[in-house]
């Protein structure tokens, strides 16, 4: 089973191998490619919102404050590089940084840099599924990191989705399993569902991380497999609750 959160700094070298993979794609493919699962985005659009995010992110760890979100900064006409610079301006933040410093972030976890560590991880990971999808080809996530990032949604996000979404329906206990890490959660009914006791559960959602995962963020993947109650599993599952 995986031991999650990681530590905060080995975050880094996983952020730094998915940043250099995301901006292979944007160096080979198509920049007006069609990204499936992001609302009429092209590669480009993709690539600028990922780099974008990146230079957000280097402000909130250095200042430890809010800071506004601006995604005027086009990228200019070398796309691949600019990104990679975004991703490098991150990472040499993210390696300066104390991970247990004080610092907003907007999640329900406690309020230090470390969450940064993680949560850009996860942001570059499943838009380097994005990125792969627009160029028609595709990558295989570690599996221990795929399930960090469940654990990240029903961690992070699930607990402040009033934010951005209705709570998600729950009727009774829910497990959610990874197949190929053998990890699990159990869901309990409230608004929001939270993580609770490993209990019998009325409903059980199974797959592989990456394709948990990707369920979770409402993108194309191989539906989990549901047994028992699977009327109140598929309710969960098909509620928006990221933003």
């Amino acid at each position: 089973m995986t031991t999650m959160p990681f530590p905060a700094r080995d975050y880094l070298p996983v952020l730094g191998e998915l940043a250099d993979g995301f901006a292979e794609v944007l160096r080979t493919a198509d920049p007006a490619a069609a990204v499936p699962d992001c609302g009429g985005w092209t590669l480009r659009d993709l690539g600028t919102h990922l780099g974008n995010v990146h230079r957000w992110a280097t402000s909130v760890v250095i200042s430890g404050e809010s800071q506004r979100q601006s995604f005027d900064d086009g990228p200019g006409a070398d796309l691949a590089s600019w990104y990679a610079d975004s991703a490098k301006q991150l990472l040499d933040a993210l390696e300066a940084a104390t991970p247990e410093d004080r610092c907003w972030h907007f999640a329900g976890t406690e309020k230090v840099k470390a969450f940064w560590f993680r949560r850009q991880v996860h942001e570059t990971a499943v838009h380097l599924t994005d990125a792969h999808a627009a160029a028609g080809t595709a990558v295989t996530l570690d599996p221990a990191v795929a399930a960090d990032g469940v654990d990240e949604v029903l961690t992070a996000w699930l607990p402040r989705v009033s934010r951005w979404h209705a709570p998600p329906p729950l009727a009774a206990p829910l497990a959610l399993r990874t197949t190929d890490t053998g990890d699990a959660w159990t869901l309990h009914p409230g608004e929001p569902p939270a993580l609770g006791p490993a209990t019998e559960p009325a409903a059980t959602a199974e797959a592989t991380a990456q394709d948990l995962l990707l369920h979770l963020w409402k993108r194309t993947a191989p539906a989990p497999r549901l047994t028992g109650d699977t009327g109140t599993a598929e309710q969960f599952l098909q509620a928006p609750f990221t933003a």
